[in-house]
């Protein structure tokens, strides 16, 4: 448990909350605890899916630029990897992820979001990277993973110019998945969550890695590295009982065990 932000587990669900009032700025505790939240979810069996969670006002709206703000080059340096692995942590997270946001989600708090396998948020929503306003530019993922989500121009052009996006924009250019109205926005989150609390684990492991493996290499050696994830589950329980199950009663009623 830390003192801005927890892991709670309920159904097989795991809930990242954030809490730090006002806005959940990520000052470097958050940020820690952040990081060893999602490993956590990682370690425990009982969590099959992951949800990051603001709260009902605000996802997240960045670093904590007060913090930052008296940090030269030789501070920043050292750390500045660090920083992009507690942004990055829920990428991290060998099961399915998704960021449920309302309010905003600017800066390392969009860089969380990024890191999820899905983004939910509220129309009420606020998206972007402002950090070039700051003299900055991101340094949690924003420039790479939200080129890769959708595409090089649109990228740049948010990062170039700091807007921000609200829930519609966001839905059109692919930055988000799903709108919902605000107060719904952890409802639809775990609704999506919900399909993979009883689902084979090693085999949604393995579909998330073959598919982020495959994003930063050539399209041979990612069809090798398909190749070498579909085997593996070969070994599994799961497999044997999805198999099984469709052949004496067809597709969806496999009970999986998560082995």
């Amino acid at each position: 448990m830390g003192e801005f932000v927890n892991l709670e587990v309920d159904g097989g669900i795991g809930t990242i909350r954030l809490e730090r009032p006002p806005m959940n700025a990520f000052s470097r505790q958050v940020q820690e605890e952040l990081k060893a939240c999602a490993e956590e979810a990682t370690r425990r069996a009982d969590v099959r899916a992951v949800i990051v969670y603001g709260g009902e006002k605000v996802f997240a709206a960045g670093a904590d630029v007060k913090e930052m703000a008296g940090m030269s080059y030789a501070d920043m340096a050292p750390v500045a990897r660090r920083l992009s692995a507690c942004f990055g942590a829920l990428s991290e997270v060998p099961k399915p992820t998704v960021a449920a946001i309302t309010g905003y989600a600017l800066g390392g708090g969009m860089e969380v979001a990024l890191g999820c396998d899905r983004r939910v948020c509220g129309d009420n929503a606020k998206l972007g990277q402002p950090e070039i306003l700051l003299g900055i530019i991101p340094g949690g993922g924003g420039t790479q993973r939200m080129a890769r989500l959708i595409g090089p121009a649109r990228a740049k052009d948010l990062i170039f110019t700091g807007r921000m996006v609200g829930a519609e924009e966001a839905l059109a250019i692919g930055l988000v998945d799903e709108v919902v109205p605000a107060d719904e926005v952890y409802a639809a989150a775990r609704r999506w969550a919900e399909q993979f609390a009883n689902g084979p684990a090693v085999a949604l492991a393995a579909a998330k890695k073959a598919i982020d493996g495959g994003l930063d290499v050539d399209l041979r050696t990612g069809l090798d590295l398909e190749a070498e994830m579909f085997a593996a589950l070969f070994a599994t329980e799961d497999r044997q009982t999805g198999m099984t199950s469709f052949v004496e009663s067809g597709p969806g009623k496999a009970r999986f065990t998560g082995r």
